[in-house]
């Protein structure tokens, strides 16, 4: 089935009431309202120049920058659309009284102008409104694109983590690596098939952050003590996923990497009204490298996702001194029903 060559838009129909508005500003008069055809012909030659103007010398001469050829065809259309009015219309209607010399050229000039000049606006504000739509569906697709590119970049490093640590756990032929295992399989679970949107429901995400929680402390073996606290009304709410996670794992990663007892880790997580606060601290032995606290994929990839997801919605806070590193989160959380 062929499709029809013109197609009627939002920008035909606002052309249309565009021109019938202009039609009757330029025709009507007070002194005689009467409708007279040789308005109607006047208004047409006007009409034809700026649809020749926004409909071929616009796309094909200013858009790719073809400024002098622009100009000149501009020029001759309206050399033409002036002979036409002068030497053509005006004898044919008032050949006694018009049209007789080229001075009446300058007046003439001065009625096509203005109204041109309108039909030129309306496309050259129309055109920017729909590049500036085009650009903001653009900058929407390539946002979606990079959040869903960050979001497949937690999995993997999920898993290295983890994995390293099951496999540490199953050298040394622990008693609690089945249990591990056990809670791995539910966290991947809900990575897998939970969080394949931008916003989860909150009590999930603190569900799954309390699961993580207590699988760290499998595998932390009485090497220190995790305090965990969780106040507010989680319910109705939504969350993007997998935010906090990302600092809870780098405090127990940095946390056992650097000492083997005496390990402290305070995590607090509480929702007052809309506003929900996520505080990790822990703490860590001096010969650790702190420059290197502040940084890898997680963190990298979870602050760059807050700028996405939660823009001027979010205050984060990392701080660290010689033996503790602490992270405060800030979330609007109405930034999630957007």
């Amino acid at each position: 089935m062929n499709k029809p060559i013109f197609r009627f838009s939002k920008e035909h129909v606002f052309l249309a009431l565009l021109t019938l508005i202009l039609f009757l500003a330029t025709v009507f008069d007070k002194k005689s309202p009467a409708l007279v055809f040789s308005d109607i012909c006047f208004f047409l030659n006007y009409l034809m120049v700026a649809l020749l103007i926004n409909y071929v010398y616009i796309p094909r001469f200013f858009y790719p920058k073809k400024y002098a050829q622009f100009i000149i065809a501009l020029v001759l259309t309206l050399g033409l659309a002036l002979y036409t009015e002068e030497f053509i219309l005006e004898k044919i209607f008032f050949a006694d009284s018009r049209g007789k010399t080229f001075l009446g050229v300058i007046p003439t000039l001065f009625d096509i102008l203005p109204v041109i000049s309108i039909f030129v606006g309306f496309k050259l504000g129309w055109d920017a409104q729909v590049k500036q739509s085009e650009v903001e569906k653009l900058n929407t697709r390539m946002a979606e694109s990079q959040l869903a590119f960050l979001q497949s970049q937690i999995n993997p490093h999920f898993l290295f983590n983890n994995l390293n640590n099951l496999y540490a756990h199953t050298l040394e032929n622990s008693p609690k690596t089945p249990e591990i295992i056990l809670e791995l399989s539910g966290l991947l679970r809900y990575m897998l098939y939970d969080c394949k949107e931008y916003w989860v429901p909150l009590e999930k995400e603190v569900e799954y952050l309390t699961n993580f929680v207590r699988l760290q402390e499998l595998q932390m073996e009485g090497k220190g003590t995790v305090d965990f606290t969780i106040s507010g009304d989680f319910y109705n709410k939504k969350v993007a996923p997998l935010l906090f996670v990302v600092f809870v794992e780098n405090s127990f990663k940095h946390s056992l990497s650097s000492m083997t007892e005496k390990i402290s880790i305070a995590i607090d997580l509480k929702v007052i009204e809309n506003k929900l606060f996520f505080s990790c601290k822990n703490n860590y032995s001096k010969q650790a490298n702190t420059e290197q606290l502040s940084q890898g994929i997680g963190l990298e990839n979870v602050q760059t996702r807050l700028e996405l997801l939660y823009p001027k919605a979010h205050t984060l806070d990392i701080n660290s001194t010689e033996n503790e590193y602490q992270v405060d989160l800030i979330l609007d959380l109405n930034a999630a029903k957007k």
